[in-house]
Formats: structure tokens, C-alpha cells, sequence
């Protein structure tokens, strides 16, 4: 009989570190988050993961459990078990060694890569897409990220610098997009861009909405946010369509906030998908909610410890 393995797997985001002690079969043995506030420096960020890893292995100690290794999903582009920038939400968070550094402190193998990679992944493992080989997944929310599973493993394209979901342009003289470029998805399809263009509908300011007021407004039938909410879903189904035509994957995962609101943001987007992809390379497609919710990091973060071991 296969002794049960567990791992450490660490969430790193803009406001907190989740952490959590994983088994191979998914159950979550111990977990907890600290916080980590917006002028946290390169320094202060290093020490909390320190922290975090430190009071998880901790507990695996007491309850006897060995740990096979640490993942770690950071936003930023990951190489080799370093971010090597693409992290604007955290302040000095360029050639971070994170692989390097860990190991080092504490003696285990530490697998890193991007926080949506890792959520992505930890659908494809253990949640929506469980038992799919071929998976895109998307998470909308202030932007959009995503991850690409194929044949059963993550893919990054040449040193993981690729699957950057939501930056596939799909208006090229469009709206200027954070990364630079113009006409991206994101400027489109994210959650932000939903609250925008409910704003210039409205009269509103942006800064008194957000997703939940929306999904309010829509289910109530109000014009404005029935009209945004529609062309929300049709930009998206513009992008998943694409994916769709490229990829052919089994399921298409949504993942973020809005995500949560209930199946008819579901059926939305799928409609929309369908209404624009190839039929032939749709035909194995469904389009699903994610599942583990805020759990998915640290479970998909473990996971690149299941599958390296």
C-alpha cells in the first residue's frame, strides 16, 4: 500500500498569504492565512512566506504527516522557481528566487509558478475539471487570468513566459490595456471592465459599484445592467472562443468572484462561447463554474509537489 503524501501549499496574493497542508487525495489537514498589507516590501513578503511554510510544516510535525515538498503560486511570470517580474501588485517583486531561497531554509524541494497556473491546476486535479486531460481555465476579476492544461500538464510555452489569457487581443485599435498593448480581453472582459462600462451607462462613479451590485441590478432586470451584463458575456465568449478553436479542451473553467453568482453567469458565457467557436473543435467542450473557490491555490500549489514527485 502507497503511503499517503502530503505537501505545503502556499497562495501568495495582494492582501494575504494562504497556506495549507495538503494529502495527495486533496483533503486539506491544516490551513490559515496572514496578511500582508499594500506597502509590504520584497523583504517583509519573503519573511511571511517564511512564516507561513514554517507554522505549516510545524503542524505536520504534530500530527507526524511527512512532506514531500513545497508549491508556491505567485502572481508574475515564473522561471525556474523564480519571478522574474509581471508583478505589479507587489512592491520589489522582480528576480525573486523563490525556489532557491526556501529549499535552502528549509531542506524540502520547492516547485513555484503563477498563482493562476496553480488555481488552474488545482481545478484540473481536484475540482471542476477533475479527470480532464485538456483544460483552459479563466479567472475574471480585476483582470483576467488563465491557465492551460494540456494532455495533463500545465503549460507556460518557452520558459513558462506564456498563457497570459487575458491579454489575447480582440479589438486591435481597442481600449489601452495595463500590459501596454491595446484591444486586450481583459480591457474588455474583466470584472473592472463590466463596472466601467456600467459607470458610463449610469452616471455612477466606479467607485461606489462593484460585481455583487451588478449581478443585483441584472437579476432585477434593470436595463442598464442587463445591457452591460450581456455585452460582458459576449466579449467573453469572444475570447473562450478563441481558446476553444486553438486548444479544443475538454472544459473551460471560470473562476473569480463573479464566477460564484450562479449558473446564469454560467449559461451567459457558454452561450456566448458556442454561438462563436468552431462547432468541430467544440464538440468535447462544456463550460463550467470553478469549484474549490478560495481554496484552489493551495491546493493546485501542492499539486506541482504530486506531480514532480
Amino acid at each position: 500500500m502507497t503511503a499517503t503524501k502530503y505537501a505545503v501549499g502556499i497562495d501568495l496574493g495582494g492582501t494575504f498569504i494562504k497556506f495549507a497542508l495538503v494529502a495527495g487525495s486533496g483533503e486539506i489537514v491544516f490551513s490559515g492565512k496572514l496578511a500582508i498589507g499594500p506597502a509590504a516590501s520584497r523583504e517583509d513578503i519573503l519573511e511571511t512566506i517564511g512564516q507561513a511554510i514554517k507554522m505549516t510544516l510545524q503542524a505536520a510535525t504534530e500530527k507526524a504527516l511527512p512532506v514531500a515538498g513545497i508549491g508556491i503560486g505567485s502572481p508574475g511570470v515564473c522561471c525556474n522557481g523564480t519571478v522574474v517580474g509581471g508583478a505589479e501588485n507587489l512592491n520589489g517583486w522582480v528576480d525573486v528566487r523563490l525556489s532557491e531561497i526556501f529549499s535552502e531554509a528549509f531542506r524540502l524541494p520547492v516547485l513555484v509558478d503563477n498563482d493562476a497556473n496553480v488555481m488552474g491546476l488545482g481545478e484540473a486535479v481536484y475540482g471542476a475539471a477533475k479527470d480532464c486531460s485538456d483544460v483552459i481555465f479563466l479567472t475574471v476579476g480585476t483582470g483576467i487570468g488563465g491557465a492551460i492544461i494540456a494532455s495533463g500538464k500545465l503549460y507556460g510555452g518557452y520558459q513558462n513566459r506564456g498563457t497570459e489569457m487575458g491579454h489575447v487581443t480582440i479589438d486591435h485599435k481597442g481600449i489601452a490595456c495595463n500590459c501596454g498593448g491595446r484591444g486586450c480581453l481583459e480591457a474588455y472582459a474583466s470584472t473592472s471592465a463590466l463596472i466601467r462600462d456600467y459607470a458610463v451607462a449610469t452616471g455612477r462613479s466606479e467607485e461606489e459599484l462593484d460585481g455583487f451590485f451588478l449581478v443585483q441590478q441584472y437579476q432585477q432586470g434593470e436595463p442598464a445592467a442587463v445591457k452591460c451584463m450581456q455585452e460582458h458575456a459576449d466579449y467573453l465568449g469572444h475570447g473562450i472562443a478563441g481558446f476553444i478553436n486553438t486548444f479544443a479542451p475538454q472544459k473551460v473553467v471560470i473562476g473569480g468572484g463573479i464566477s460564484e453568482s450562479g449558473q446564469f453567469y454560467i449559461d451567459l458565457i457558454r452561450e456566448a462561447a458556442f454561438r462563436y467557436a468552431m462547432p468541430d473543435c467544440a464538440v468535447n467542450t462544456d463550460v463550467v463554474a470553478a469549484a474549490l473557490g478560495n481554496q484552489a491555490g493551495c491546493l493546485g500549489a501542492a499539486s506541482l509537489v504530486f506531480k514532480a514527485c
